[in-house]
């Protein structure tokens, strides 16, 4: 989708009151539980895992990651818990999750993400996951 830029000056005014509607104060709020916000961070981390890590997204690897939200008026703090697999660059790797994964939420949700705290539950070879030892 494409958008022209606004004429110069358009953006000073307050925008027009829309016919039948109360203003948009009296309108409410869109309000998103934290529980909502957390699946899809953990939906985005699946998603960098197999990016970012090369994990593939199926059953026999790696558990899926598991995520926590705390939603505060407007900003998000998630907490993500995932494995990697070994061998690899755990900070750059865990660096760039935690990008996607903020920049996925914040595309879906509108919220503004403030901190992204990943942990890393277990290193998983692939010895281990052609075992079925992780679950």
């Amino acid at each position: 989708m494409r958008t022209r830029p606004a004429p110069p000056g358009a953006g000073s005014s307050p925008p027009a009151p829309t016919a039948g509607l109360p203003p948009p104060a009296e309108r409410g709020a869109t309000v998103i539980p934290d529980r909502v916000v957390a699946r899809i961070a953990a939906q985005a981390a699946r998603t960098a895992q197999s990016r970012r890590a090369a994990v593939p997204p199926d059953h026999g690897g790696p558990t899926a990651p598991h995520a926590s939200a705390a939603v505060r008026t407007g900003s998000v703090r998630l907490h993500l818990t995932m494995d990697l697999p070994y061998p690899t660059d755990i900070p750059r790797v865990c660096e760039r999750i935690q990008q996607d994964v903020a920049e996925r939420v914040a595309q879906l949700t509108g919220l503004r993400v403030g901190e992204v705290l990943l942990t890393v539950r277990r290193l998983v070879t692939a010895a281990d996951a052609s075992r079925g030892r992780v679950r």
